[in-house]
């Protein structure tokens, strides 16, 4: 295939098993760091920008604005690029310098906002600052991966897809959950064809996505301070929150046991992986979502000196008895287990 815009193109069926993850059935990773934007939110930001296009929001006078920690706007950046919208991004301290400089070098004006939120993060700031900016600026658009149906739809018709035609049926999916997008879309897709798979939501102690008490973060992907606007938590999945300190060891660990640099979502979903082990049938076929690859962490996940002024320096420890996770041992443990 060769694509006319660099949005066009995706690793669709790049799956990676890991070899002794765990001890009783297999685990696989589904790569989606393998495109020009570098996460799963290249899916997103093409379906909420082709969305927009579709219903005749987007004019030729049109620019778009968006909030984010990182990956939708490197995505968002890229797709504008090269549909020549204009692009403004409203991101906060957590978010990966690295990032903040590709959207900066994709075209895209940045705005870091600094004021925590009433639940101690940033994200309703960053939502302020872009209605702000919106009842200024007649000629904004708001992509709004928070609340539109393009989000999940793009994930339904797509991820989704992707794992039942490259990989098949899994009896175990586990994916991150901060805007609900990937997971609300593979649930329904999932619920459409039947069969065994369970779904497992995974978040970071700290979010309120599940109901629970906002604490502070330091890792962007997951997570958020504000209830989710996609998620329907109808009891068809299950939902697990993880440490940051056990994303840490985990993400540090693979790029070390796998060659594999994986992100912090990543981190957080094969710790998810880990702490269900017990509860998990062997010879189970369980597939772990990777929403971005590591370079973007390698000033924050994979710099000593950031890991140990955030969660200690025994988080540094490399022998695998401190950094394997605390497992799940009783089924009534996996709803919120945290």
């Amino acid at each position: 295939m060769i694509a006319d815009h660099a949005f066009e193109l995706f690793g669709e069926h790049a799956f990676l098993a890991l070899p002794g993850f765990t001890e009783a059935f297999g685990t696989t990773l589904k790569i989606e760091g393998l495109n020009p934007a570098g996460s799963i939110k290249l899916k997103t930001a093409r379906g909420l920008v082709e969305a927009l296009e579709r219903s005749g929001r987007l004019v030729p006078s049109s620019a778009l604005i968006e909030s984010t920690s990182g990956n939708l706007g490197i995505a968002l950046a890229s797709v504008c690029a090269a549909k020549k919208y204009p692009l403004t991004l409203v991101t906060d301290p957590n978010a990966n310098q690295a990032s903040i400089r590709a959207m900066r070098a994709l075209g895209a004006e940045v705005i870091v906002v600094t004021e925590r939120d009433a639940n101690g993060g940033f994200l309703q700031t960053r939502i302020d600052c872009v209605r702000r900016r919106l009842s200024a600026d007649p000629n904004l658009v708001w992509t709004d991966q928070y609340a539109h149906p393009a989000n999940p739809a793009s994930h339904r018709h797509s991820t989704a897809v992707e794992i039942m035609t490259g990989f098949g049926l899994p009896d175990w999916l586990f994916i991150g959950t901060g805007t609900a997008g990937t997971l609300m879309g593979c649930v329904h897709a999932f619920r459409d064809v039947g069969g065994p798979t369970r779904i497992v939501a995974v978040d970071t102690v700290g979010s309120v996505t599940f109901g629970r008490a906002a604490r502070a973060r330091h890792i962007p992907g997951l997570g958020s301070s504000r209830p989710s606007q996609l998620l329907r938590d109808d009891g068809s999945f299950i939902k697990v929150l993880v440490p940051e300190s056990e994303t840490v060891r985990t993400c540090r660990q693979v790029a070390r046991r796998y060659g594999l640099l994986v992100g912090g979502s990543t981190g957080t979903v094969l710790s998810a992986v880990a702490r269900l082990a017990p509860a998990i049938e062997p010879g189970s076929r369980v597939l772990a979502v990777s929403a971005d690859l590591g370079d973007r962490y390698l000033d924050t996940i994979y710099n000593d000196d950031w890991v140990a002024e955030r969660y200690g320096s025994e988080v540094l420890r490399d022998e695998p008895d401190a950094a394997r996770p605390a497992p799940v041992r009783r089924k009534d443990e996996l709803i919120n287990h945290a």
